[in-house]
């Protein structure tokens, strides 16, 4: 898809290689988990999904959340997370999770205004320096 190869070449571009997180797309069927991927004139703009976390239980871990370059700054980030937050509300999920890094300042801005505090790392990114991860309650 598209939007994720833009996305790993963000990764490139502030960290030096692609995100290398374990992600299966399989993860992101129901009832496990969520995508979505929003359009203008048919094409693919903004994207985003959710899994059930293993570690953290009754959590929703959101993953590859991205908009297309060109029409950032229109709260198309909000429109997504919003359903994120939403549909994992509906699957019976109390908590949504994130990792992102340092190097993406503007992410974490995103989770800050929506309510979302930093909490333990976890994971893979659990002793890693530059991760920084956000939990809210749904």
């Amino acid at each position: 898809m598209k939007l994720i190869e833009d996305l790993q070449q963000v990764f490139v571009e502030r960290y030096g290689e692609k995100d290398v997180t374990p992600v299966e797309p399989a993860q992101f069927a129901a009832p496990l988990g969520y995508f979505v991927v929003g359009y203008l004139d048919g094409a693919p703009i903004a994207c985003g999904g959710w899994r059930v976390h293993s570690e953290l239980e009754g959590a929703a871990e959101i993953k590859r959340m991205y908009v297309a370059e060109a029409l950032r700054g229109r709260g198309l980030s909000r429109l997504v997370l919003t359903n994120l937050e939403d549909t994992a509300r509906a699957a019976g999920h109390r908590q949504m999770v994130l990792e992102t890094g340092l190097r993406q300042p503007e992410a974490i801005g995103l989770y800050l205004a929506t309510g979302y505090e930093r909490i333990a790392n976890f994971g893979i990114y659990r002793d890693h320096p530059e991760s920084r991860c956000y939990g809210k309650p749904l």
